[in-house]
């Protein structure tokens, strides 16, 4: 037998084409730079990774443990615990006053678990899914692994980074399916206005296609409390996730609201992709609905409102163009053009000269993203100002 570096590459079992259109984080790299720094002793501010500071709060720690130490952990249902699934009913019908019926929920992997079930259940080969550019860049890739086509819109500050029912009624094609928003948006923090949302669910309804919601940031949101599309009608996808809002990343927890009619479908995917969620995160998720822990959450948002606040001016101070006040999430997308022409450039200089970690606008799209860098207010608020002072200090010479 031949040692297996000594195979001759062209007799290799080939890497599916798909995957020359998934490109990689770019953040990763910036990150991974920073983390060499900082081992090599630099101190690094980091605003480039969306992963909120605060751990789960002590409720949600307690019930894993206890759940760990009183279950055997074998595997859940496919759908999920029958507990958490009402839990998340009962928090629909509490802070939206919206009943769902608990059929209709569905337990995943992460949000990413829940994207890839609801896509797999409604994307043929060569089927479109309209979405805004900037926008996060899994979605589009998500829609690739199935051998569908991402078509991305480019939107600006006009539209407030979001697809409007004008731009879908000018991009709809024969071979588009659907439409995938988020609101509040990952990397603009902006949101679709409630009114305009109801327009573009009766519009692409009555096209025959779906209308997909990221709503992984909704409790994010830093003005009036924002009704959630699952209010519109029944026939909406909704996305959400246990990772934002309840600071539990690493614990790779989501959901999925379907319509009635996709529950049989979604089942059969979650079965076979990955079985069930983690069984010891979704005990732990139990009590991330708890009075206590949502107290602990509410002052969390607070405070990433407070960084906001701070920061959006502050960037504006030193040069950035920050056209709109984010109304969610924990991001500014900010045009960098007055620093030159390549947003990677200026993030890798910001690291290496400043010792600021930021992230380039090329992981959002195609849209100008050499003239915009994101933002993530993901750290405490001195770590905020002394990077706004480092950048000061570097940009102006």
């Amino acid at each position: 037998m031949r040692p297996r570096d000594l195979v001759d590459p062209s007799r290799a079992a080939r890497i599916a084409q798909r995957m020359d259109d998934i490109a990689p984080f770019h953040v990763m790299e910036i990150q991974r730079r920073a983390l060499e720094l900082e081992a090599a002793g630099r101190r690094i501010v980091h605003m480039e990774i969306g992963q909120p500071d605060f751990p789960a709060p002590p409720p949600v720690i307690d019930a894993a443990v206890a759940a760990l130490r009183r279950e055997p952990m074998g595997y859940a249902p496919s759908l999920g615990l029958p507990e958490l699934r009402a839990a998340i009913v009962r928090f629909y019908a509490e802070r939206y006053r919206v009943e769902i019926d608990v059929g209709r929920v569905f337990i995943t992997a992460g949000a990413s678990g829940a994207f890839l079930v609801t896509l797999g259940a409604l994307i043929d080969p060569g089927d479109e899914v309209l979405m805004p550019d900037p926008c996060y860049p899994c979605n589009r890739h998500f829609v690739r692994l199935f051998e569908g086509a991402a078509r991305c819109i480019p939107v600006d500050e006009h539209s407030r980074y979001q697809l409007s029912l004008a731009e879908l009624e000018r991009n709809w094609s024969p071979r588009t399916r659907g439409v995938l928003l988020a609101s509040p948006s990952n990397p603009t923090g902006t949101t679709v206005p409630p009114a305009e949302l109801a327009a573009i669910v009766d519009w692409v309804q009555a096209k025959g296609g779906f209308v997909l919601v990221d709503e992984i940031y909704h409790e994010l949101a830093y003005g009036e409390r924002m009704p959630t599309a699952v209010a519109l009608s029944d026939e909406v996808f909704i996305v959400n996730s246990f990772s934002k809002y309840f600071n539990m990343t690493g614990w790779r927890l989501g959901w999925v609201i379907a319509p009635p009619r996709y529950a049989r479908a979604l089942e059969r995917l979650l079965q076979n992709l990955y079985i069930c969620a983690s069984v010891p995160a979704q005990h732990a998720a139990l009590a991330a609905f708890a009075p206590a822990s949502l107290v602990i959450f509410e002052a969390q948002r607070r405070e990433f409102q407070r960084r906001r606040d701070f920061l959006v001016p502050a960037l504006r101070a030193v040069g950035f163009r920050v056209p709109l006040m984010p109304e969610g999430a924990f991001y500014v997308y900010a045009g960098c053009e007055r620093f030159g022409p390549d947003s990677h450039a200026l993030a890798l200089r910001l690291l290496e000269r400043a010792g600021v970690a930021i992230t380039p606008g090329i992981d959002f799209g195609a849209n100008r993203p050499e003239r915009h860098v994101r933002f993530a207010y993901t750290c405490a608020l001195d770590d905020l100002r002394e990077g706004v002072e480092r950048m000061r200090a570097e940009l102006a010479g």
